[in-house]
């Protein structure tokens, strides 16, 4: 009796820990589509020299906005995108891991992550984003809808600054590939334009898919 008991409880204990072994290093934002409708995507964009570069303001497009009560977007993204995250009264992360899919690091203080705009601000402006309502740059700016925000390495995110693919990569290869479909998801979605050195790098990324 004794030993069919143990037996039962040994082998109810693997399916106990299970879940606590499957948790995920990082959550991957929404949206990303396969690379042959991203190609397909990037064929639709309108192609157009980049302009009106000279009034951009970051303050054109408000962020963070509160989402949920005491939870603004960036702190949204790090409970989504962090594994283990536990956050204060005030919402902001106290402890937990994120992994930044731009370099392979993995991080344990939010202090150490950025959220990054898969379309930079700037890039967006230059590409249409110049002609929209205030409105529509805070939804932009806060967009959780699909892969335009990214809980990424801080240093990484400041050295791709306001770059297009054209300019600046990922440092992990393996990760162009997703990083070309989401880019090319967020223009097409906000109905934004490509330069042709963007597309011509973007094209090349996703040969590499």
């Amino acid at each position: 009796m004794r030993r069919s008991l143990a037996a039962a409880v040994l082998a109810v204990l693997p399916a106990l820990t299970v879940p606590a072994l499957a948790t995920p290093a990082s959550a991957t934002p929404p949206n990303i589509p396969s690379a042959s409708t991203a190609a397909s995507r990037l064929a639709a964009l309108t192609v157009r020299p980049e302009s009106n570069h000279s009034s951009y303001d970051r303050s054109l497009f408000p962020h963070w906005i509160t989402v949920s009560g005491a939870c603004n977007t960036r702190e949204t993204v790090l409970k989504r995108d962090g594994a283990n995250v536990v956050t204060d009264s005030a919402c902001y992360p106290t402890s937990g891991s994120w992994y930044s899919p731009y370099d392979g690091a993995t991080w344990y203080r939010a202090s150490d992550v950025d959220i990054d705009h898969m379309v930079p601000l700037a890039e967006a402006w230059a590409s249409g984003a110049h002609a929209w309502t205030t409105e529509r740059r805070r939804a932009f700016a806060n967009d959780l809808g699909g892969p335009q925000l990214w809980a990424v390495t801080d240093e990484v995110n400041q050295a791709k600054g306001d770059k297009d693919p054209a300019e600046w990569q990922p440092p992990r290869a393996a990760f162009r590939c997703t990083y070309a479909r989401a880019w090319i998801q967020v223009k097409w979605y906000w109905g934004l334009s490509v330069d042709s050195a963007e597309k011509s790098a973007l094209t090349a990324m996703l040969g590499t898919c």
